[in-house]
Parts: C-alpha cells; structure tokens; sequence
C-alpha cells in the first residue's frame, strides 16, 4: 500500500481542481474550494468508500464547524487508520485550522492512497448519499432529543418570565446598528485576507511546478541509456527516490560516488599491473 508516500512523490504535485473534482465525482459533492474539507468528514467517507463499512459514518459529522466537532471526526479517522493499519499520523491541529495548503497535502495523499487500493475502482454499489444520510439519522436522532427537552425549557422559561424584562427598544436598536458596522469591517477585512491567500497559493504552485519540471528533466536525463548506469546517475536517482525527506538519502548518495570512485581506482590500479 502506499501509506508511505515521498514528498517527492507525483501525489503532492496533483493541483486544487483535480482534488475537487475527484472528491466531487466519488461522493456527489459540490465542494468549490479545499478548505471546505477541513471538517475530516470527507476523508471519512473517503475511507469509508475504499473499504465499504470500515468507517462508524454515524460518528461523523458533515456540519461540524466548530474546531471540537471537526477534532471528533479526525479521531474517527485515525482510529480507522490504526485498525487498518494505515501509517499515517493525521496534523490534526493543522487541518482543523481550515488552512488550503495543509488541506490540499493531505488530500493529495489521501488520492494517492486511495488510487492504490484496487487501482482505484471503487464499490459500484456503494452510495455515498445514502451512506451520509444512514450516518446522520443516529447523529440527529440523539441530537433532537436534546433540543426537544431544551426547547420545552425555554418555553417554561418564557412564560414564567413573560414581559416582565422590559427591554429598551431603542436601545437595542442601537447596538444592533453598531453590532453590523463591526461585522461589515470584519467581513471587508476577511474578504481581503482571503484574496491575498489566494495569490499566496497561486504563486506557490507556479514555484512548485518550475521546479517539479526541473527535477523531472533531470530524472528523464538519469534514465538515458547512455548515463544511466553512472555512479552520478545512480547517486542523484537515490535523492530523487528516496521514501521521504531525510539526510540519509544525501549520505547514502555521497557514500555510493566514494565507494564507486575507490572501485574505479582499484581496477585501474590492477589493470596496471597486470600490464
């Protein structure tokens, strides 16, 4: 399986819109932008789709908004990943922050890993709208019985109360109007945080496809017939495949060049004498 994926892997180089519309198309979504996935509750059903049935769908929760909801349906994520013995440690706190790198990465993992089951077929007879629906008639089921009771209490509490606060009309009025000019404020100064992300991500996946380019040209130049069994060659294709990110990979390269120029020597060494 490939729960061990490099980040030099073609996985994290698959861009925003493909990662939509692949989720859109598996499970009949209308998601528009990465982070409306930030809740966990797609990569549930995700998971829940590569293995039918191995996912508690009515634990997850599809309107989770609040950090502790979306924390709850990534615990049920990674409970799902250690019984199916995925090796794979979820950044929870990164990706409940709503933020669209850590949330794209994941997902191109999740793609990845996905793509690697069965070769990616899914269930013909899974249905994702369905599945969501059976998930969420336990979660609601316990949930109005909570607000039945509650709404009985407000109830009791409004007519032991009746009118006896005496709101000031005027008042209220006032502070609403002040209430909706600081919301406006906000929401211009969200709207603004959210366009300079935007170019953020855009020039960050121009950098990143420049030099994925650069590294795929140099890999096509490794594999020529010509170089390919160079110690260079070899050395560079041992950085460029390396399982994930560590400085092993550079020392174990430097320690094949030295020991492929000592040979070298050796055999120059023995073809003089034998001369």
């Amino acid at each position: 399986m490939a729960s061990n994926i490099g980040m030099m892997d073609s996985a994290y180089f698959v861009g925003r819109n493909e990662i939509l519309t692949w989720i859109n198309n598996r499970l009949q979504l209308n998601l528009s932008r990465i982070e409306e996935a930030a809740s966990g509750a797609v990569q549930c059903q995700m998971i829940d789709m590569t293995y039918p049935g191995a996912v508690p769908m009515h634990k997850v929760n599809f309107d989770a908004k609040s950090e502790y909801d979306m924390i709850q349906n990534y615990k049920v994520l990674q409970e799902v990943f250690n019984k199916l013995k995925i090796d794979k440690h979820i950044e929870v706190n990164r990706l409940v922050k709503g933020r669209p790198l850590d949330n794209l990465e994941f997902l191109q993992w999740l793609k990845r890993y996905c793509d690697s089951v069965n070769g990616g077929i899914m269930n013909e007879n899974y249905d994702p709208v369905e599945r969501r629906l059976k998930g969420g008639k336990e979660r609601n089921s316990k949930g109005s019985l909570k607000s039945s009771k509650s709404l009985q209490a407000n109830n009791l509490h409004n007519l032991a109360s009746g009118d006896a606060a005496g709101i000031n009309k005027n008042t209220v009025s006032k502070q609403g109007k002040i209430g909706v000019a600081a919301a406006s404020s906000e929401v211009r100064a969200l709207s603004k945080e959210i366009t300079d992300l935007k170019l953020s991500v855009d020039l960050l996946e121009k950098e990143r496809d420049f030099y994925f380019a650069k590294l795929r040209d140099i890999e096509i130049l490794c594999q020529s017939t010509k170089v390919e069994n160079h110690p260079m060659a070899v050395a560079i294709k041992k950085i460029l495949y390396a399982a994930d990110a560590k400085e092993s990979a550079l020392e174990e390269a430097q320690e094949f060049i030295s020991q492929s120029a000592d040979n070298g020597e050796t055999e120059e060494a023995n073809e003089e004498e034998t001369n």
